[in-house]
């Protein structure tokens, strides 16, 4: 079953190709009009609005923190009872080199904030922290997609993967769309969440 949207779309393929095409015209849009510099970067709030710019004609929760308790695989993403606060120690992590950055994008990866899309808008979310911060970007052409994947698995338990691989993109190309647009890619992101109850947390 297809998550409930603004397109009336019941197919959860056909919902995806719809999110893909549209949340790209969108990225495009927030590129090019240069709104991605004129907040706070590395805040919930800046994220929030990132999201909010790229789903809000598929979603009515676009920019809204999830109201259910999400899963991928073995791994439970930030229960709902927690996430606000967890959302706010997020923000005041420290962001003013590589590693700190990276460990604040693990973070947020582990809070996972909304509902569906969470990758596409994170990621450039880190992307405006680092080129704030360090004048660089990443370039997703040159990360691979399956390591990419399993390094932001093991991530909460060990950073080192994640870093090394990040680092090893990093590009000065910070005004590059094609650069930029490679990290809206769908297939970066993770495919279906399970969403379980709060008292499944005792199991």
């Amino acid at each position: 079953m297809a998550l409930e949207n603004k397109l009336g779309i019941t197919d959860s393929s056909e919902l995806a190709r719809a999110e893909e095409k549209i949340s790209k015209a969108k990225a495009l849009e927030l590129f090019e009009t240069g709104l991605l510099d004129t907040s706070e970067v590395g805040t919930f709030a800046n994220l929030a609005r990132i999201h909010k710019y790229l789903f809000s004609d598929i979603y009515d929760f676009a920019g809204e923190m999830r109201s259910v308790n999400i899963a991928k695989g073995g791994f439970r993403f930030v229960p709902v009872m927690y996430l606000e606060a967890a959302l706010e120690n997020i923000t005041k992590m420290p962001q003013s080199t590589f590693d700190e950055i990276i460990e604040k994008y693990v973070e947020m990866n582990v809070a996972h904030p909304f509902r569906e899309g969470n990758g596409r808008s994170t990621r450039i979310w880190l992307d405006a922290i680092l080129k704030k911060e360090m004048k660089m970007v990443v370039d997703w052409s040159k990360v691979d997609k399956n390591d990419y994947l399993l390094a932001m698995e093991r991530s909460p338990v060990k950073d080192v993967e994640i870093k090394v691989l990040l680092k090893a993109a990093l590009t000065d190309k910070i005004n590059d769309r094609e650069v930029y647009m490679k990290g809206i890619d769908a297939s970066y992101h993770y495919e279906g969440y399970n969403v379980f109850k709060t008292e499944d947390l005792k199991n």
